[in-house]
């Protein structure tokens, strides 16, 4: 069985100050206090703007290499993608990730594509390039559009050895449904909460405030059990980040997972 991660999409949030972290604990403590409590972390800073070998080294060495570290990948290869630019931003990325690939601290590059991102001829291929151009890297594919989960395109994810990403949102018509589904030796799963509200509006702080009760997280117990009998390590994080929230969730979830039977 494989081994199971569970931390947050980020960790440098402010509004987590009395929620998570110390009100007395100053910025530059975050991630060590962070690393003390969990054993994985998805970067997401890398999909605003790009990341540099030495900021990763930076982040290995503050979390004194405790960390199995995800980072998504950046906008320009997923949502702001140039026909005639988008290689070298891979190549770019590929070259920041390298001392996360050394230190054998990275747990997947998530390739995050938007609702926008249509199961089209053209978004085919393009997909295809990009695993191609970035094949050396543990890849995980999320997608925000239900129209790419078939059998298709996870027969297609298998043959390249890309991990699928299971997603926790609102039960909004369009939006992937939760799945078990595992593509590779990686198993992964996002929780981005449930919040229908806000979904499709444009403050994204207001989507991702969301606390998940104990009745919405344990039908993925099972979900989750599944998923660990078919690859050799899973990642399972949690984007909910308002207020401590996710923090808080992940931990929540860990208890029930132990609470049922599978050890972390």
């Amino acid at each position: 069985m494989a081994k199971i991660y569970i931390g947050t999409s980020g960790y440098d949030y402010l509004d987590w100050k009395g929620y998570f972290y110390p009100e007395n604990l100053k910025r530059q403590e975050f991630l060590p206090f962070y690393s003390k409590q969990f054993n994985t972390l998805e970067l997401n800073f890398s999909y605003y703007k790009m990341p540099s070998a030495k900021q990763l080294s930076g982040i290995l060495e503050r979390s004194d290499q405790q960390l199995h570290i995800s980072i998504k990948g950046h906008e320009s290869m997923t949502h702001k993608v140039d026909s005639t630019t988008w290689r070298n931003s891979a190549k770019e990325f590929l070259i920041a990730t390298e001392p996360l690939v050394i230190a054998k601290k990275l747990a997947a590059v998530l390739l995050q594509f938007p609702y926008s991102f249509h199961y089209t001829p053209e978004n085919r291929r393009y997909l295809d390039l990009l695993l191609k151009e970035m094949a050396s890297l543990p890849l995980v594919v999320e997608f925000r559009n239900s129209e790419w989960l078939n059998k298709r395109v996870f027969d297609a994810l298998r043959k390249r050895s890309v991990g699928f990403c299971s997603v926790d949102t609102p039960r909004l018509r369009g939006l992937p449904a939760p799945t078990d589904v595992v593509t590779s030796d990686v198993a992964y799963v996002r929780f981005h909460g449930r919040n229908e509200n806000a979904w499709w509006g444009s403050d994204a702080a207001a989507r991702f405030d969301y606390k998940y009760n104990s009745d919405e997280l344990t039908p993925w117990i099972d979900r989750i059990a599944a998923m660990l009998k078919r690859a050799q390590n899973m990642y399972v994080f949690f984007n909910n980040h308002r207020r401590g929230q996710a923090p808080a969730d992940a931990v929540q979830l860990s208890d029930l997972l132990k609470g049922g039977g599978i050890g972390l």
